[in-house]
């Protein structure tokens, strides 16, 4: 138990050391949403490697947090902000933007439509179906 707990901790504070070139990348605002001035917070998108990558990890709002925690409460309306997410230069927000919206789709028909217009690379589409939300 106790070294999972260290394993824990160790990444935290790897997480933790790419801070400033998280902020300093999505400018203090949330990559997902463009919010600014709320609390924000690493997300690394999976599957992840042993050492946290720049590359694969997002700054994000607790909101966005909250809702890749709890995809089933995720309200349509309110992710509109994924159309554009998910034409980013940017392949760690591009994979995000898809897994939500592949998520919205059966339920929300601009979801649908957006993935129907999105073409990711290869390699990018394969790592946004290597897992779900």
């Amino acid at each position: 138990m106790a070294k999972g707990y260290e394993i824990h901790q160790l990444r935290r504070m790897l997480l933790q050391g790419l801070g400033k070139d998280l902020a300093r990348r999505a400018k203090s605002r949330c990559e997902l949403t463009g919010v600014a001035g709320v609390a924000l917070r690493a997300y690394e998108v999976p599957p992840v490697g042993e050492v946290p990558d720049l590359d694969r990890t997002l700054l994000l709002s607790e909101a966005c947090h909250a809702a890749i925690q709890h995809p089933q409460t995720l309200n349509g309306r309110e992710w509109r902000c994924l159309a554009e997410a998910v034409w980013s230069d940017f392949p760690a927000l591009q994979v995000l933007a898809w897994r939500l919206l592949d998520h919205l789709a059966p339920r929300e028909a601009w979801a649908r439509d957006i993935l129907d217009e999105v073409a990711l690379d290869p390699e990018i589409e394969a790592w946004a179906r290597a897992a779900d939300l």
